[in-house]
């Protein structure tokens, strides 16, 4: 559902080295193979250099939200003792999962890249996540995490879409917090009618060829 940029944008951090050049001078980004064995085989370099405080800030603040709404039947004091255990843990995490999404933006195809994204940062993230809940005795520890599934489902393609558009990244040619968010709401929108509009094209071609 996800569709290209308008203009190629180099590949992110420290996986620019990983590009190839033509010899028309097109630089080609690189395979989603290539960025998973780079993050595996360097994870300082990858993950911890990179680690995406914008990611880490602003997944914190709405996990948060999510577990203590999904909490609040059981009371107060459940609701805050599970909102305030989830924005520690994603306070430290969510930099980490950034950064992979990210590493992910950069590659091609774009759809194996948002598949594999969305394989791999739901199975780091709610294993953890399931593990720290359940330690701590969280009521509603089901309907928490089910909310937090669906939500990361989103949220990884999403990001993968707004960060090949150069939106929510850090260090090098990564614009301030404040600018990213003004770019936020119009790139949901066509996030979200990517679909609809590559089903219309689909439709267009038909008609065309009968």
């Amino acid at each position: 559902m996800t569709e290209e940029p308008e203009a190629p944008r180099s590949v992110p951090g420290e996986l620019k080295f990983e590009a190839a050049q033509t010899s028309s001078n097109i630089v080609v980004a690189p395979s989603v193979g290539t960025v998973l064995i780079k993050l595996v085989r360097h994870p300082v370099e990858h993950l911890v250099r990179r680690w995406n405080w914008k990611s880490a800030l602003l997944s914190s603040l709405l996990r948060a939200g999510i577990f203590f709404f999904a909490n609040l039947v059981a009371g107060w004091h459940a609701a805050v003792g599970a909102m305030l255990a989830e924005l520690m843990l994603r306070g430290i995490t969510s930099g980490f999962y950034g950064a992979i999404t990210e590493a992910f933006s950069a590659a091609r195809p774009v759809w194996a890249a948002v598949a594999t994204a969305m394989v791999v940062l739901p199975f780091l993230n709610h294993s953890l996540e399931f593990l720290v809940h359940w330690l701590r005795g969280t009521p509603k520890l089901g309907l928490s995490i089910a909310s937090s599934v669906i939500f990361t489902a989103f949220s990884t393609a999403f990001n993968v879409y707004v960060m090949r558009h150069g939106v929510l990244t850090v260090g090098g040619g990564s614009k301030p917090l404040r600018e990213d968010l003004g770019r936020v709401l119009p790139l949901l929108l066509r996030f979200l009618s990517a679909g609809p509009r590559a089903l219309l094209r689909c439709l267009g071609l038909r008609n065309d060829q009968r």
